[in-house]
Parts: C-alpha cells; sequence; structure tokens
C-alpha cells in the first residue's frame, strides 16, 4: 500500500520545508552567554551620606495652605492654561515668592496645548544663593486640568509643599542667620505641567543653556492613597546615576509608617523600550540633568473629578496627610544629602533596571536582547541561500512588497498633511494627558476623510497585487522570504536606535520565520502565527491602555502621541515597515498572494479609467432596467 503524499512528512530543505530548524536551534546557544553576563552584572550602589539635621517641614502648615477658605486650592479650582485667574494666579505664586524675601523671576511664553490651542503660560522662580554657582532645582506644576475638583492632590499639594521647603531659606530682616547651602537653589512653579510637562521641558531647555544644573527634585500629587514612590524614567533611555535613585529610595523607605513602591523591573523594561512618562522629571533627564519625581500617583494623574480636599481634611482618613508628609520630610532630606559636599549624582550614559537596592546594568540586558536576534536572522539568511540555490526569482516579490510599503507611506504622508492642516491635534510634542480634550474626543469628519483617501489608496495599490493566475510554490516562498526580509531589516535598525524596544520586535521575527513551513496545513495555523507575532507591536498599546486605564482609545491616544510630535520619525518608519511586511504575509498565509505582474498580464487601461469604464456601463444597465419596468404607452 502506497503511503499518501499529503500525510508524508516533507524533508528538510524542500519547498514545504524550506527553513533549516537545526541552524535556529544550535543559534540559540550564543544566547546563553548574555544570560550569564545579565546575572553576574547586577551590582548594589551607595546612596549619599544624609546629614543628620531637624526637620522644620510642617505638613499641617502645607494642609492648611491648601484647604482652608483662602487656600490656594479653594481659591484657584480652575487652574487650567488659559484659565481667566492665570494672571491673578502667577502674581500670587509671585506674592508667596516675595513674602518668603525672594525675587520672583517670571518666564511667559506661549505654547499650543493640544486640546486648548496656543495659550500664554508662565513658569515662576525663586532663587537662593549658595557657595557654588551649580543649582538644585525643587519643582512643582501649579496648574490642574480644570475640573471642578480643585485639583487639591494634582497639584496643590505640591506647589504647597515646594513653598514650605523654601520658607527656611527666607530672606527676610526678622529672619535671623538663614542657612546659606552650599549649592544654588531654585524653587520653580511651573505650568502646563498636566498637559505633558510643557514648563519643565522649556525650563530645561533654556535654563541649562547658561546654568549648571546638580539635581532636579519634583513633588507632583504627593498627598493621594497610593504609596509613595520615586519615578526617574525619562523621554530617552539615558536614567540618572544609579546612587540618586538609591538615595531618593532609602530617604523614602526610612520615614515613620512608609511603605514604599517601586516600578517593576518588568514596567521599567517597557519604559526603556518605549519612553515615555507624563511627570516632569522626563524632560530633564532627556537633556542630561539628573530628577526624580516623588509622589502618590500612579502612571496616570489623579481622576480629577474625585481630587478635592475631603481627603485631606477627613480626620479619620490619615493616609493622605501621612503621604504627604513622609514625602515632605524625604524631599527635605534628599535636598540636604544632594547639597552636602558629596560627588553630585550625573545621568548616566547608559541605563539600568532597579531592584530595590540593586542594579542590573543596561548595557547586558540591550547584548541579550540583540543576541536574542542571531536565531532568527541566520535562518533567515539560510532561507535566502536555499532559495538562490533554487534559482527562485525574487525581483517580482521584491516590487510587490515594494507596492504594498508604497501604500503605507502614502498614509504616513497623507497623515502628515492632515497635521499640517490642522485636523489632527497640535502641539509641543509632549505626552498628552489622558484626561485632555485631544485625547477624549474623536475628530470625525478628519477620521472619514482619512478612511476614504485610505481606502482610494488602497483601490490603486490593489491593482497591481490582485492574483491572476495560479501562484507557484517557488513564488510564494519568494514572497515569504521578501517580507522577512524587511521584518530582519527593520529590527537591525530598532537594535541600532534603540536596542531595547527589540523587545516588540522579537514576537515577530521568531514566529513569522515559520510561515512559509505552515503552508502545508490548515490556513487557521498559519493566520494563528502571524497573530502571534503581531502581539509584539501591540504590546505597545496593551501597556499604555493598562497603565493610563484607556482602554480601546489606546489607539487614538497613541495616534494623537504621533501628531503632536512625540513620536520620532524613525518609530514612524519601522511601523511602517512592519505593516507592509505583515499585510504580504497575511496574503500568503489567506491564499490571496500574487507576485507583481509581468507588462503582459496587467490591465491596458489605468485604474481611474477602468474605474470610469465601470461605472458607465453600470449607469447603462441601470437606465436599461428601468426603462423595461416602465408601462408602454398605447
Amino acid at each position: 500500500m502506497r503511503p499518501n503524499p499529503r500525510s508524508a512528512r516533507p524533508r528538510p530543505g524542500s519547498l514545504e520545508r524550506p527553513l533549516n530548524a537545526r541552524i535556529y536551534r544550535g543559534a540559540w546557544i550564543v544566547v546563553l552567554i548574555p544570560v550569564l553576563i545579565v546575572a553576574f552584572s547586577v551590582a548594589r550602589q551607595e546612596p549619599l551620606a544624609v546629614p543628620s539635621l531637624t526637620s522644620t517641614f510642617d505638613p499641617g502648615a502645607v494642609v492648611s495652605a491648601i484647604t482652608s477658605p483662602d487656600g490656594f486650592a479653594a481659591t484657584y479650582r480652575d487652574r487650567s492654561p488659559g484659565a481667566a485667574n492665570s494672571g491673578t494666579l502667577r502674581n500670587w505664586i509671585s506674592e508667596q515668592f516675595a513674602a518668603l524675601g525672594f525675587d520672583a523671576k517670571v518666564d511667559q511664553f506661549d505654547a499650543q496645548v493640544p486640546g486648548i490651542g496656543k495659550v500664554g503660560l508662565s513658569n515662576i522662580s525663586a532663587t537662593v544663593r549658595g557657595r557654588s554657582a551649580t543649582e538644585i532645582v525643587v519643582l512643582a506644576h501649579r496648574d490642574n486640568s480644570g475640573e471642578p475638583g480643585g485639583g487639591v492632590n494634582d497639584n496643590a499639594s505640591g506647589t504647597a509643599a515646594m513653598l514650605e521647603l523654601a520658607r527656611p531659606y527666607q530672606n527676610l530682616p526678622d529672619f535671623v542667620s538663614p542657612p546659606v547651602p552650599a549649592h544654588t537653589l531654585v524653587f520653580l512653579s511651573t505650568d502646563g505641567g498636566a498637559f505633558g510637562a510643557i514648563g519643565a521641558a522649556r525650563f530645561a531647555r533654556r535654563h541649562s543653556v547658561e546654568h549648571r544644573i546638580a539635581a532636579v527634585i519634583v513633588l507632583d500629587s504627593i498627598a493621594g492613597s497610593g504609596r509613595p514612590r520615586v519615578l526617574f524614567n525619562s523621554d530617552t533611555t539615558s536614567l540618572p546615576s544609579p546612587v540618586f535613585i538609591s538615595t531618593a529610595n532609602q530617604i523614602l523607605g526610612e520615614q515613620p509608617g512608609a511603605v514604599i513602591t517601586h516600578p517593576s523591573p518588568l514596567h521599567q523594561l517597557f519604559d526603556l523600550a518605549f519612553p515615555f512618562s507624563l511627570y516632569e522629571q522626563a524632560p530633564f533627564i532627556a537633556r542630561g540633568i539628573p530628577a526624580v519625581t516623588l509622589t502618590t500617583a500612579g502612571d496616570r494623574y489623579p481622576n480629577p473629578l474625585t481630587d478635592t480636599a475631603a481627603a485631606l481634611t477627613d480626620k479619620t482618613n490619615r493616609t493622605a496627610r501621612a503621604h504627604l508628609a513622609q514625602i515632605g520630610r524625604t524631599s527635605e532630606q534628599l535636598l540636604a544629602a544632594l547639597d552636602q559636599g558629596a560627588p553630585e549624582p550625573h545621568v548616566s550614559e547608559a541605563s539600568y533596571i532597579y531592584l530595590g537596592g540593586r542594579f542590573v546594568h543596561g548595557w547586558a540586558i540591550q547584548l541579550l536582547l540583540i543576541a536574542t536576534l542571531i536565531p532568527a536572522l541566520v535562518t533567515i539568511v539560510d532561507l535566502f541561500a536555499r532559495c538562490r540555490r533554487r534559482q527562485i526569482a525574487f525581483w517580482p516579490a521584491l516590487r510587490s512588497l515594494a507596492r504594498r510599503l508604497g501604500f503605507w507611506f502614502s498614509l504616513l504622508v497623507l497623515f502628515w498633511l492632515f497635521a499640517a492642516v490642522g485636523f489632527w491635534p497640535r502641539g509641543s510634542g509632549r505626552p498628552l494627558s489622558p484626561d485632555s480634550l485631544a485625547a477624549t474626543s474623536l475628530p470625525v469628519a478628519a477620521l472619514v476623510g482619512f478612511a476614504f483617501l485610505t481606502f482610494g489608496a488602497w483601490l490603486i495599490s490593489r491593482d497591481r497585487l490582485l492574483p491572476r493566475r495560479e501562484t507557484s510554490p517557488e513564488q510564494e516562498l519568494a514572497g515569504y522570504a521578501g517580507a522577512l526580509l524587511v521584518v530582519a531589516c527593520a529590527s537591525l535598525a530598532v537594535a541600532w536606535f534603540n536596542s531595547y524596544a527589540l523587545l516588540f520586535l522579537l514576537p515577530p521575527l521568531h514566529a513569522w520565520i515559520w510561515l512559509p513551513q505552515m503552508r502545508r496545513y490548515r490556513p487557521w495555523s498559519s493566520l494563528a502565527l502571524l497573530v502571534a507575532g503581531l502581539l509584539g507591536p501591540l504590546l505597545i498599546f496593551l501597556e499604555l491602555a493598562v497603565r493610563l486605564h484607556l482602554g480601546l482609545s489606546v489607539f487614538w491616544y497613541v495616534t494623537t502621541l504621533a501628531a503632536v510630535g512625540y513620536l520620532k520619525l524613525p518609530f514612524l518608519i519601522v511601523a511602517t515597515l512592519l505593516a507592509a511586511a505583515a499585510a504580504q504575509l497575511a496574503a500568503l498565509s489567506v491564499g490571496r498572494y500574487a507576485p507583481y505582474p509581468a507588462p503582459s498580464e496587467r490591465p491596458q487601461k489605468i485604474l481611474p479609467r477602468r474605474v470610469a469604464h465601470r461605472a458607465e456601463l453600470l449607469s447603462q444597465h441601470w437606465s436599461e432596467a428601468r426603462a423595461a419596468h416602465q408601462p408602454r404607452g398605447d
């Protein structure tokens, strides 16, 4: 009895099994070396010495300044950019500095705030001259989202605490011998903090040109119910020196009754792969200035509708008041530790993963991620070599892929045109607040127009991609090889720009290389493998949706990040390359792939003429049908 040829397992190297599984498995041995390097790269960093001092931070005075009838939050409930009382609020902050004997410096500027428009903003600073011109900045943004809650925690708490930290250095005649710090201290009230750290980004960009900043302490939402924590993620993969982070966490953990938390290693790895933060330390670190944020909030700011004075005034709930006291005294001691003669913290060129007292060097993690590319890349190279030995023609497959690339790049250009015209939200290139109007409202008319033009571009691209005859196994294999080549090139580009972002490219690379060998199975198996690879890039959306509580609106949120310019051109180009490769692999998986047609196989008329001719035929047919159904006269 002869065996069923379909049930027989094809031999390795045949068209049905073109991949060399032995090479793939053997290449994983190379990955074992970086794994060992990561294990042995764990290090401990000793924190700065914290001087013993009598605390002058008064939590009761901070609470009173926030919640009293004439306090900050009650008087200025709407502190959103461009609010009617913006000028009065600016004068109030200046008066608070003047009451301490400081000369307030006001930096007024215009900024494009997504969802609001072009408005006037202002940063207000007070400087305490020290023995050194090198500065330490204590920062808190004073604005809120404008919701009726008043922003007691976000960020009246941080503003009042910043003013309380400035009180011991007051320069008044009746204040006997104020301390002279070793460094120059700058107390800064920023604007636009709740809308992407706009004021902090401006201060970091302009002030650091003429002044050397040793460190920045950011106070943001310090009177919430969440556990106190130290944030140190950035707009880039650069991070502050581990000594800075270790010192801040140690001081915070030593506060009476403090139960602190810090981002998980996976969370930190995602922050390095997709640098993103709503908090104000990020633009400073991106410019090489060490900065941390002390907060009780999560990755998203507190709910503005429930951010009221009740949590601080309710005597039965002491959690928020305790957290305010813990973070206030932590910032006081951290400021003193940074001001001593110890070596100043710096931004490390490399990065790391903080494990609570220990650190994993970032270069070891990058080496591991890059090494994980090797098995897939070696397998793809071997696949091309096998195809060359079989003299399989790649040019039609590459032209088909180029057609798909043209479609996706045309959408990218169309997206930029819509942004230039103003159909998408405009902004200053900073992360948007999830509560802003730009992130919560969809421009329906613009989206419909974009979808209509996308459909037209798809029709034009589809004209050369329709199957006109049966595709041979050799042509299908060439199609797979071309798409995998693009994914490999995108992975190498990502490894060059930000090797941490390989976290999103490794799943499609290692899953999709097996698609050529899935052709002999049922179509759903190929589609399942295709979807499994897409889970890597979709991890960006999933992580942001969970962290920022966005749900399905995360897709529009990421779109707005691209529209305001936060997502840079390399990211968008890699996404376009990956989309084109995935489209070709999807066509192969469902049996709708065709190589680029030869001149003899192409229609004689161009697409617009064929569409017009078909519309004319339909109109003529409709007229004849109506005439046939009309009653004839006698």
